[in-house]
């Protein structure tokens, strides 16, 4: 009996042991594969939003990255540039909220239009801080442009170049401004930001926002006697209609950023944001060369022969303002500290709305 047990434990055993290998023979099971990501269709078109013209620099600009933008990526992404604030109707400080909700893909705007939605747009505005194309080279590419383009991403929309409008000059019908005393009384139309209408009340001028046509006529009824913009606006405009006066004091700067709706950049393949971002560096080199000729210390003029193969038809913008008649002033050392101690009061109330850490940034940028 007890042999008879033997056999059968071994029996089971044996069993065990052979349906156990047949279970470990079993071919393991393959992981379930995941659905292959859907091939990228573009839209038939992409929308890009600029506040200025055809004929205006920045505007240029704006059209020569749309078709560097179709070049490079071989016709895939057509965009389709819409002049004069058509996307946003009118209402320029508008456009990053809509480029922030999808309804623009594209644009090329301003830091001044931007800033009531990205504060820290409002560095540029500070008065008399970077003055100069060194300082805001530094800081378009330091540590206080990377913070800017960061604070744009979080509220959805990606910064992809610098492009630029330029320092902007004041003009008047009255007589040369050579000290803050000069302003006194004066009406100037100004861009609608806080920061700007600020700067002129402490200057003693009286600073009116209103759109361009209005201001035309303002001038020619001697209602408003002169306003500040950059070159790249006074000769398109032909500003020596109005005015005789310009005075170049650099007071604050006005970048303009290549940028596009987040969701849309996610979009699209690496090849395809390669090809967009060197469309978006290049077409803002071009452009800032443009913005800066006869301005800098020549860089400009010779990059925009030597690496865009191009002679501009005006290379000396002072020299152009006055042949059409203009008294050009430019400030000494000594008035453009007069200018700083004058607007010191703005400079201070704006730091901390700005952000003191962003600020402290753009002077390590600059070497300060």
């Amino acid at each position: 009996m007890k042999k008879a047990v033997s056999i059968l434990v071994v029996v089971v055993l044996v069993l065990g042991v052979f349906a156990a290998g047949l279970t470990g023979c079993k071919p393991a099971q393959k992981p379930e594969e995941k659905p292959a990501k859907p091939a990228f269709t573009p839209k038939a078109e992409y929308n890009l939003s600029v506040v200025v013209g055809p004929t205006f620099w920045w505007g240029e600009g704006a059209q020569k990255f749309a078709d560097l933008v179709k070049k490079y990526t071989d016709g895939k992404i057509n965009i389709k540039v819409y002049y004069g604030g058509q996307l946003f109707k009118g209402k320029q400080t508008n456009e990053f909220q809509l480029m922030s909700q999808g309804v623009i893909d594209f644009a090329w705007g301003s830091t001044i239009n931007w800033s009531p939605t990205v504060p820290e747009c409002n560095l540029f505005s500070l008065p008399f801080f970077i003055n100069n194309y060194k300082n805001l080279d530094a800081i378009e590419n330091g540590e206080a442009g990377k913070a800017i383009f960061e604070a744009m991403e979080k509220k959805g929309v990606v910064g992809l170049a610098w492009a630029e409008n330029g320092f902007r000059q004041i003009t008047n019908s009255k007589h040369p401004i050579k000290e803050p005393e000069d302003l006194r009384g004066l009406k100037f139309r100004v861009v609608g930001s806080p920061i700007f209408i600020d700067i002129f009340k402490q200057l003693g001028a009286d600073p009116t926002s209103m759109s361009w046509g209005d201001a035309v006529t303002a001038f020619q009824q001697g209602v408003v006697d002169g306003q500040e913009n950059p070159m790249g606006v006074l000769i398109p405009v032909k500003i020596w209609q109005y005015h005789k006066y310009v005075t170049r004091w650099n007071y604050l700067v006005d970048p303009v950023i290549v940028a596009v709706n987040k969701k849309v950049w996610d979009s699209f393949p690496s090849d395809i944001q390669q090809a967009i971002k060197k469309a978006a560096v290049e077409s803002a080199r071009w452009e800032k060369d443009k913005c800066r000729l006869g301005l800098d210390d020549g860089t400009a003029l010779k990059d925009f022969k030597e690496h865009f193969g191009e002679t501009p038809e005006i290379t000396d913008y002072v020299k152009y303002l006055q042949d059409h008649g203009m008294v050009v002033t430019n400030l000494t050392p000594k008035e453009r500290q007069d200018f700083i101690n004058a607007t010191k009061p703005v400079f201070d109330k704006w730091v901390p709305k700005i952000g003191v850490d962003l600020v402290n940034k753009a002077k390590k940028d600059m070497g300060q």
